[in-house]
């Protein structure tokens, strides 16, 4: 009803531009952990302690400079938006989401823990996946199990493959669809 009602500018070029812009930033986030994986590899350094005697200011978190702290922020960003639409989407938490004008101060308090949850893990998350070095003040590099290279290691690994496998699943689910209905068949 959604897609009846959107404008011909919407259509064939809103909704397009924005599963691009998706695409590109799983992409990128799968590339920037295959690094990290690498890197796990080659050397020890890579892995997400804390940073010891780095001012802000004075050391680069980013190998690209300004442009490269510019797309931490955004996968970031897009890594909580992502953690977040994904929990609603999960088949146990459906439940949870609030209705307009209609939900309980109980489910109220329920999403106000799950989103303090998820906004509480994804500092660790993204400096788990190598996106980034930044500590933001939390000083989250000093949980021990961040010192663990098979732990961190196989994190990175599970996030890269399922990751890539959602991709190609979404993505050859939506060709396969539109190619079937391009040529007619139910």
């Amino acid at each position: 009803e959604l897609r009846h009602r959107a404008s011909p500018w919407q259509r064939n070029l809103g909704y397009p531009l924005a599963m691009l812009g998706l695409l590109a930033l799983t992409g990128i986030s799968v590339l920037i952990v295959c690094f990290h994986v690498l890197e796990l590899l080659l050397d020890d350094a890579a892995m997400p302690r804390g940073i010891q005697d780095a001012s802000l200011g004075q050391v680069s978190f980013s190998i690209f400079g300004s442009f490269g702290a510019a797309l931490q922020v955004v996968l970031i960003f897009y890594l909580m938006l992502s953690s977040v639409v994904g929990f609603y989407s999960s088949p146990l938490f459906t439940r949870l989401l609030p209705e307009r004008q209609d939900t309980p101060l109980t489910k109220i308090i329920g999403n106000c823990v799950s989103l303090l949850v998820l906004s509480s893990a994804l500092p660790v998350f993204s400096r788990t996946l190598g996106i980034t070095r930044f500590d933001l003040l939390g000083d989250f590099g000093r949980f021990n199990w961040l010192g663990n290279f098979y732990i961190v290691f196989l994190y990175n690994m599970g996030f890269a493959g399922l990751t890539t496998l959602c991709l190609v699943k979404r993505v050859s689910w939506a060709v396969q669809a539109e190619l079937i209905r391009a040529f007619g068949e139910d």
